[in-house]
């Protein structure tokens, strides 16, 4: 005889068997005992949680001639049947493969003939979400109003990918994903009936890389057993099956990255290729255990949260004594952005490659939490009195590293005050420095005039706007700022500016600067305004 996969030779046959799923579970046995059987089930989880295995039960139960605590007795013929995949009154349909307006209208057809034996005929189909628009349609009034002897039972795992007319129609329940605890307790007792022997933490271990699918634990659990035939599993063998690295490993990463050991990070990398290990899971796990290391600084008791032993619990504690958790959330961000890219990378050493240069090289990023991991950095050269030189500023660069980086003479000194000769530079760039401006209130400068006090002659600037819609501006701290500033970065030199509204006679001693005054100033000479000469006829 042929070899079963655990997950198929150990699929429950009642209500009983079913782990993780009691909400589920207890609805539905409730429903078998009051006889207040739904004609459309809904259910929604992912995958290997347990969707179709309930379905086969509830289809079982509902045509059972014994039912149990509405369960099915599998001992009754059309148990067995429906056991073994041969009765005619449960079909299976794929709807991936299955998913055209025909194949719905056949079932449309079908449901015209009562079971040949038993109460109901059950139609299950799986990865609903697969069918098309038609096909969707087509099942719309069939759905809401079937023969009293015909059930429906979806399963899918991407509920949200189902019309809402369907949806309407349908009891709903959500399968949740299997805690570590229920699958660890479910593989112990399959290994024990295997006669298999196991280390708790492998046995562990291998429930936490299931995800909260039970299928996928299994599947896991199976290829380790084969790969060790007739040998006790361990912790250690488990890492080798799948491919992943144990957490002293990860430690001793993280340590070389703290410590910026680029040459360090590569050559453990490079080991971990040689063993064999996945980068892609080696991604995913390191991850996780930078994850953890965060709970344990950021949290006072996670011994609930995390599923290690007390011996990495203390480890991991100390540890993140190490690291602050600004740095470990870079380091997250990093790796996480790495996961999207790797799955489809033909050179995934070469990505983490430069992932891990990323880490050990803060410098190379400008976002806010590589900055703090550079003055992390610097402030550890600084206590162990290692000289830090100025960093070249960068085009790119934040606004605040250049400030940290900086040395006292590369600090820009304060611009010197404009004399009241320098009013009339600005009054020659004047339309640069409107030019400058932004918005509504560059409009209004455009209709401005620039002033000077006639009666004392200092060097403040007035601007004098001629539309009343303006005076808000003279109000405006940020605008006056704003423009001194504009007028700083064009001459050199610090304008005090005070912006005024022309109005009757309040502002009387204010005179403006005459263009011609200035041409005379500047080529040291008269200048005379020709009128145009009369043309000759």
């Amino acid at each position: 005889m042929s070899y079963t996969a655990l997950y198929r030779k150990f699929r429950p046959d009642t209500f009983e068997d079913v782990k993780g799923q009691e909400h589920i579970v207890t609805t539905l046995k409730n429903q078998m005992r009051a006889n207040r059987i739904g004609h459309a089930y809904l259910f929604c989880g992912t995958r290997g949680t347990g969707k179709t295995t309930v379905a086969k039960i509830l289809a079982k139960a509902v045509n059972c001639e014994h039912p149990v605590d509405g369960s099915p007795c599998n001992e009754c013929e059309t148990c067995r049947a429906i056991q073994a995949g041969t009765s005619m009154n449960v079909i299976e349909i794929d709807a991936a493969s299955n998913n055209g307006v025909d194949n719905i209208r056949e079932i449309r057809e079908e449901v015209a003939y009562r079971p040949t034996r038993g109460k109901y005929k059950v139609y299950i189909i799986d990865e609903v979400h697969m069918l098309s628009t038609g096909a969707f349609n087509a099942l719309l009034k069939t759905l809401e109003e079937p023969p009293s002897y015909v059930i429906f039972i979806l399963a899918t795992t991407e509920a949200h990918k189902i019309p809402v007319t369907i949806l309407s129609r349908c009891q709903r329940y959500d399968f949740r994903r299997i805690t570590i605890d229920t699958i660890a307790a479910r593989l112990q007792e399959l290994l024990d009936a295997e006669g298999v022997e196991a280390e708790e933490r492998a046995v562990r271990y291998v429930a936490k890389a299931g995800d909260g699918s039970m299928r996928d634990a299994l599947s896991l659990l199976d290829q380790c057993i084969a790969f060790y035939m007739d040998q006790r599993l361990t912790y250690d063998k488990v890492l080798d099956v799948l491919g992943t690295v144990d957490n002293e490993v990860f430690s001793q990463l993280l340590r070389r990255v703290l410590a910026q050991d680029v040459v360090g990070c590569i050559r453990l990398l490079e080991e971990l290729v040689n063993r064999g290990k996945e980068m892609g899971q080696f991604v995913s796990d390191f991850t996780w255990y930078m994850r953890n290391l965060l709970l344990v600084g950021s949290a006072d008791s996670t011994e609930d949260v995390l599923d290690v032993s007390t011996e990495t619990l203390q480890s991991m504690e100390e540890e993140s004594r190490m690291v602050e958790p600004e740095t470990l959330m870079r380091y997250i961000r990093v790796f996480s952005e790495l996961a999207g890219q790797i799955r489809y990378s033909a050179q995934k050493r070469v990505l983490v490659e430069i992932a891990l240069i990323k880490l050990c090289r803060p410098a190379m990023e400008t976002n806010m939490d590589s900055i703090l991991d550079r003055l992390r950095v610097l402030e550890e050269k600084m206590e162990h009195g290692i000289p830090v030189t100025a960093a070249a500023t960068q085009p790119n660069s934040a606004a605040g590293v250049q400030a940290d980086t900086q040395t006292p003479a590369a600090i820009k000194p304060e611009p010197a005050k404009a004399a009241p000769e320098d009013l009339k530079r600005v009054r020659t760039q004047w339309r640069s420095i409107v030019g400058a401006a932004e918005g509504m209130f560059k409009q209004f400068l455009n209709t401005a005039i620039p002033k000077y006090n006639g009666n004392t002659g200092e060097a403040k600037l007035y601007v004098e706007f001629t539309n009343p819609l303006a005076a808000k501006y003279t109000r405006d701290e940020d605008a006056k700022a704003e423009l001194e500033q504009i007028i700083e970065e064009l001459i050199g030199k610090s304008v005090e500016v005070e912006m005024v509204l022309a109005d009757a006679g309040t502002h009387g001693h204010l005179a403006e600067i005459s263009v011609d005054e200035i041409l005379k100033n500047e080529i040291h000479m008269p200048v005379e305004i020709e009128d145009d000469p009369p043309e000759d006829f």
